[in-house]
């Protein structure tokens, strides 16, 4: 029997100065979601997020964003599963992906961080378990992992590859309630297939648009 969701977490930075980052994808996406279904999120400091509660498409999921920088992410994720004792099938967290061009969203089960800081922390409140599920948001990658830390944390992005990733992150209702109900073949095999789910793609020479190993950690700041 599918393990329906009951956590969708969306890991950034805090602060006015990484509004609408690269790096902040997952949360911006979070947000999105929380006003188009209006769910208020309001801030717990027990648990270091923004959290709010209600109905996406008939289930009842709480929505969070951690406050604290990218690498403390676990801290309010980890602390609210534990809290509901929720199992990592329950959450989803997402984030953004610098190896998938602007415009590509994917899902995935599991699996290693390829150096993102925050999933490294998710990964460590979660008691090493990896079972939690992520949507992986394409943000590009400059081109050098010497420039990702700039790139992602500071680093404007275009009004192409912003309307690029909104585009993807506006999932179809039918891939969003499978995702609820737990049913992740179903919404993979729908979102991953180009021509049922496709943004429009980005003109930019200064972002990488194909797949490529991802060097996420090149800066260890708090930002990353």
């Amino acid at each position: 029997m599918p393990t329906v969701l009951k956590l969708i977490a969306g890991l950034g930075n805090p602060g006015p100065q990484y509004a609408h980052t690269r790096h902040n994808v997952g949360a911006d996406w979070v947000r999105e979601l929380a006003r188009a279904f209006q769910i208020p999120l309001t801030l717990d400091t027990k648990f270091k997020a923004e959290i709010g509660r209600g109905s996406v498409l008939g289930h009842d999921v709480r929505l969070l964003i951690p406050v604290t920088y990218m690498n403390h992410s676990g801290d309010a994720i980890g602390a609210v599963a534990h809290f509901y004792k929720w199992s990592p099938e329950q959450i989803l967290v997402a984030h953004d992906e610098v190896a998938f061009a602007p415009g590509t969203v994917r899902l995935k089960n599991g699996g290693g961080e390829n150096g993102h800081n925050g999933l490294k922390s998710v990964r460590a409140r979660l008691a090493n378990q990896d079972g939690y599920n992520r949507l992986r948001i394409g943000v590009g990658h400059p081109g050098n992992k010497s420039q990702v830390n700039y790139y992602l944390t500071q680093q404007t992005p275009t009004q192409g590859e912003r309307a690029s990733v909104a585009a993807a992150g506006q999932l179809p209702d039918d891939i969003l309630r499978d995702m609820l109900a737990g049913n992740w073949q179903s919404a993979m095999t729908a979102l991953h297939t180009p021509e049922k789910h496709e943004a429009p793609s980005v003109a930019n020479d200064a972002v990488t648009t194909g797949p490529i190993d991802q060097q996420q950690n090149a800066g260890e700041s708090d930002g990353i």
